[in-house]
């Protein structure tokens, strides 16, 4: 088998890229990504049968005769930081919605199985008191441009299977955790930054909530839905993982055994979405998919001891994130 994974040098990406080598020796895997920022080829580098091709999913020249001679296009590249789209929502537009355009383009072309990797937050937010959790067909309320376009892109997913029969599913996570993931996000600059000495920041009062899942556990959950999934299916990925932002940071402070207060707040962020929270009911009776991460504090610390084990990778990037959250206080 020969797997295109876009957005294989990222965060999930790259752990899925990973977990596929180590599972299926057989498969030689592609990789398509752009590189920019928050792709690092060293995060892939070594790995036999896994080749690198340094490109942008926008460009229709680039992808097609990728996905011509592969059997299966696995969709992870996206713009994904909510406070970037924030200040610049173009290379949203572009990779999110056009990129997974010409992806959908090839596909169809050349008769390709197609799996949509996506987001919970284009579903908007709960009450923090809501007993409800986000369910496959509920309505789409995305609150930032980053999470527009990936409702975006689903819509397009779903008219090209309907219209042109394209053979695609899509799955929406929840938030991930784990090896390989860029230290602007909230538990690796946390954990860096308490590598580092520094006082973790947490915006807002930390009462907003999201549902945390271990990297492996989505990849191997995307791979059930691949091999069992239906057509035109969309199935939501989490492992009833609810925590507000104050647990997590009190828990990584624990981790390093720091006083689980010792942290400093910050202006929340604008269109901070108060609650996500995944229904799995629909993954797990289809597939038999299950979670092997189910203990949050265990895959934390396993998530400490890599960045801590692995310095040489998020180094060079430190001082330019924290510079750029400086000037706007955060």
């Amino acid at each position: 088998m020969r797997i295109l994974v876009t957005g294989g040098a990222g965060f999930i990406g790259a752990n899925f890229v990973h977990t596929t080598h180590e599972t299926m020796p057989e498969a030689e895997i592609i990789v398509l990504d752009k590189l920019t920022y928050a792709g690092n080829p060293k995060s892939i580098e070594g790995l036999e049968r896994v080749q690198l091709v340094v490109g942008d999913i926008a460009d229709a020249d680039t992808v097609d005769p990728l996905v011509k001679d592969c059997d299966l296009v696995i969709n992870f590249a996206a713009e994904s930081h909510n406070d970037n789209s924030l200040a610049d929502p173009s290379p949203f537009v572009r990779t999110n919605v056009e990129g997974t355009f010409q992806l959908l383009e090839a596909v169809r072309r050349h008769g390709t199985r197609f799996h949509h990797i996506s987001t919970d937050e284009v579903y908007g937010d709960l009450a923090l008191d809501e007993p409800r959790r986000f369910q496959p067909g509920d309505p789409y309320r995305p609150s930032s441009p980053y999470s527009s376009t990936k409702a975006a892109s689903d819509m397009l997913v779903r008219a090209w299977v309907r219209s042109y029969k394209v053979p695609a599913t899509i799955s929406n996570c929840s938030n991930n955790y784990g090896p390989y993931q860029h230290i602007e996000k909230f538990i690796p600059r946390t954990i860096t930054n308490l590598i580092d000495g520094v006082r973790p920041r947490l915006y807002g009062t930390g009462e907003n909530v999201r549902d945390w899942i271990h990297v492996r556990d989505h990849n191997t959950a995307v791979w059930e839905i691949i091999n069992k999934g239906r057509i035109g299916e969309t199935y939501l990925i989490g492992a009833d993982g609810e925590k507000n932002n104050l647990e997590v940071t009190r828990a990584i402070l624990e981790a390093f055994g720091r006083d689980p207060d010792d942290f400093d707040l910050v202006a929340d962020r604008p269109g901070h979405d108060r609650r996500y929270a995944i229904d799995n009911t629909k993954l797990i009776e289809e597939t038999g998919w299950q979670p092997e991460f189910t203990d949050f504090a265990a895959g934390l610390a396993d998530t400490v001891a890599w960045y801590r084990e692995n310095e040489g990778w998020w180094r060079d990037a430190k001082a330019e994130v924290e510079a750029k959250y400086a000037k706007t206080g955060q």
